[in-house]
């Protein structure tokens, strides 16, 4: 894969942190990688619907799901290989696993959440890589800061090739999401690249 222009121009930075914040590059990968990408994780990923319980009773799950150890224990896709590599080298960061999402039309969403502590290794971000087309997630500071206080938030229009990076510390005081629209969306895939505890499960 081309490296080309990776990380080329400095990223978006929404907040700060010792541990770097939350950050956004627009173009990550290059036009042609990020739909051939897509292209091939659409195609021949085993997506999986899920059922979950949420207050008195077991809902859908409004989108697809899949995911996969990077420590060689499971067969990866050739673009997922390529994805995994080019995240971690332009991080960094030796991941250890991707959790993927695949949101067909805009009534598949994701409520807002922080990722769960335990399931994160302190110290080590998150990055989320976005193939296929554009969708809106939003980011929301959960206790309001600042003088006068005031709760931080950001609508951020996620390009496909592009890649959103959050610190651990981050997911203490942000929540985000991707919300539902009836807008006319197209179908888009996320990679959320994580480093597990050594019993952690993606």
């Amino acid at each position: 894969m081309s490296q080309t222009g990776l990380f080329a121009a400095e990223p978006r930075v929404l907040a700060e942190d010792g541990e770097g914040g939350i950050r956004y590059w627009p173009r990550f990968v290059d036009e042609g990688n990020a739909a051939r990408w897509y292209a091939e994780l659409r195609e021949t990923v085993n997506w999986q619907s899920e059922r979950r319980p949420m207050y008195d009773r077991v809902v859908d799950v409004p989108r697809l799901v899949a995911g996969f150890a990077l420590d060689g224990s499971q067969a990866l896709p050739s673009a997922l290989q390529q994805a995994a590599r080019a995240v971690s080298d332009g991080m960094g960061v030796a991941f250890t696993h991707v959790g993927m999402n695949f949101y067909r039309d805009g009534r598949d969403s994701v409520a807002p959440h922080n990722d769960k502590l335990h399931s994160i290794v302190p110290g080590h971000p998150i990055a989320l890589l976005s193939l296929g087309s554009v969708r809106r997630m939003d980011i929301r500071e959960k206790q309001p800061t600042g003088m006068p206080p005031k709760r931080r938030s950001w609508r951020l229009e996620l390009e496909p090739g592009s890649l959103l990076v959050m610190s651990h510390d981050s997911q203490k005081h942000f929540d985000h999401g991707i919300p539902k629209t009836t807008a006319a969306v197209g179908a888009r895939i996320s990679l959320a690249f994580r480093v597990r505890p050594a019993n952690g499960r993606w």
